[in-house]
């Protein structure tokens, strides 16, 4: 049962109104996590903006979609395992095997796995990540500054799956 409330886009007004219709016009709908988040026109603004950032990163949004499918996993966050479950097969068009191998940090393709498995690094030691693992990511072929868009998209989903479970976001995205 849900313990905040999403807001209705049709009756909100302010900061939080003009988000949504931002919102809106991108998706054709306002997704339930967004309309929670609301409530604190920052709180959703500042997850639009990280979120608007990194889609402009070096790493894509093949990596961004299996990077939040990865970290759901970890935490096990139902909400977003469902959206981001879909919006990689619907919109990104990761083919399915992908999607379910990112929720174990494993790919086909060892560059792929490689953030994966720092994903899974970073989440599971809090970010203190040691040299092996920066090691190992740096082998991959991934620069400092790729490096640090995998950590801001770790945050920014550690941020969503947080905020869902405390919030018990009512899922608007098909289970998986």
């Amino acid at each position: 049962m849900k313990r905040l409330e999403a807001l209705n886009p049709e009756t909100t007004t302010g900061k939080s109104k003009e988000l949504f219709e931002g919102i809106q016009s991108k998706l054709g709908m306002v997704p339930n996590m967004m309309r929670t988040m609301g409530n604190s026109p920052a709180v959703l603004e500042g997850y639009l903006n990280l979120s608007g950032a990194l889609s402009k990163g070096s790493l894509g949004a093949k990596i961004g979609e299996l990077i939040a499918l990865n970290v759901a996993e970890l935490n096990n966050c139902e909400y977003c395992l469902a959206a981001h479950n879909y919006i990689g097969k619907n919109l990104v068009k990761i083919d399915t095997k992908d999607l379910s191998d990112a929720r174990k940090s494993e790919n086909e393709d060892s560059k792929i796995e490689a953030v994966l498995k720092f994903t899974n690094s970073l989440v599971t030691k809090s970010g203190r990540v040691d040299d092996t693992d920066i090691k190992a990511i740096k082998t991959a072929g991934y620069t400092d500054g790729e490096i640090g868009e995998i950590i801001a998209h770790v945050a920014l989903n550690i941020f969503t799956n947080y905020f869902n479970n405390s919030a018990k976001t009512v899922v608007d995205f098909p289970s998986i």
